[in-house]
């Protein structure tokens, strides 16, 4: 591609036409690469997972504050088509009270790379849990989740990491979250499944499809205590509205020009970050918390 190299990071990092670095080294070392490059006047984007626990991402942050640097995390998914909708419809309100967000990374697929070890901070939950909680929280709204996991490592993955994550976020006035992040199922089920008080919302990353009525456009249902004429259970038909969104065909390098795209007029100005700090650390509490509930 044209681009110099360095067989060396302090020499890359003393590079004074360096303005961002990328740390998209192994995850275990994301702390101390990140830290470096902050002190060395540098801007740094981190991928996923930002880190392998929280102390290490307040080092990070706090590395960051003191060099007077932008650190963030690359959370590109949130910029992915079908996140950008559900979060659209969501916000709508066309679908009521939200009661329950499903949200499923299925698959079935044999590892045996280093993210499937521990030691190099590898496995499911920091992988590809970094994007989906991440998505989740935004959903979530402001609400301090609960946190509930279940994390297993099969025969799938050669090394030891977790290949299997269930995890359940909660919070007083905020709908339960439920997260499945697997490689052991074969039978992969819809990416989203959203169950609201005026309707609802189910689909993949490629096609969506939700459904919702109008609460005024139907008649009260005050409680009848009397039984039913043919002892029945209630039923009615609800004026259904239906709608489809085909997400667009796109490589996986859109949504990351999707996140340079807004961090840019952070870097050169000083528009706020759209991927902020106190995002990435509650990820990785919740991450953390998940760790140590479930250890593998």
């Amino acid at each position: 591609l044209g681009c110099d190299t360095h067989d060396d990071y302090a020499d890359m990092l003393a590079d004074e036409s360096l303005g961002l670095i990328v740390v998209a080294s192994p995850s275990h070392l994301h702390e101390d690469f990140t830290v470096r490059a902050a002190e060395a006047g540098k801007h740094v984007l981190v991928e996923k997972p930002f880190a392998t626990s929280l102390d290490g991402a307040r080092r990070m942050m706090d590395a960051a504050a003191s060099a007077g640097v932008v650190v963030t995390a690359s959370q590109n998914y949130r910029y992915s088509p079908d996140c950008i909708k559900v979060r659209d419809v969501v916000a709508s309100g066309v679908l009521g009270e939200i009661v329950q967000i499903k949200m499923q990374w299925h698959r079935f697929a044999r590892r045996w790379d280093w993210q499937t070890l521990k030691e190099y901070g590898g496995g499911e939950l920091n992988n590809s849990g970094a994007h989906v909680i991440d998505q989740a929280l935004l959903l979530l709204g402001d609400a301090e989740p609960e946190v509930a996991c279940e994390r297993r490592s099969t025969s799938l993955y050669s090394g030891d990491a977790d290949n299997h994550v269930k995890v359940m976020l909660s919070a007083a006035g905020a709908p339960t979250v439920d997260i499945e992040i697997t490689t052991n199922c074969a039978y992969a089920q819809d990416c989203w499944l959203i169950m609201g008080t005026q309707g609802g919302l189910r689909g993949s990353d490629s096609k969506l499809e939700w459904k919702y009525f109008d609460p005024s456009a139907v008649p009260a249902r005050p409680i009848d205590r009397e039984p039913t004429p043919d002892r029945s259970y209630n039923s009615e038909k609800l004026p259904w509205v239906e709608e489809v969104y085909e997400a667009p065909r796109e490589s996986f390098g859109v949504r990351n020009r999707r996140l340079y795209e807004d961090l840019y007029p952070s870097l050169v100005g000083d528009a706020p970050l759209a991927i902020t700090a106190e995002s990435v650390l509650r990820q990785i509490s919740v991450l953390e918390k998940c760790r140590e509930l479930a250890p593998v």
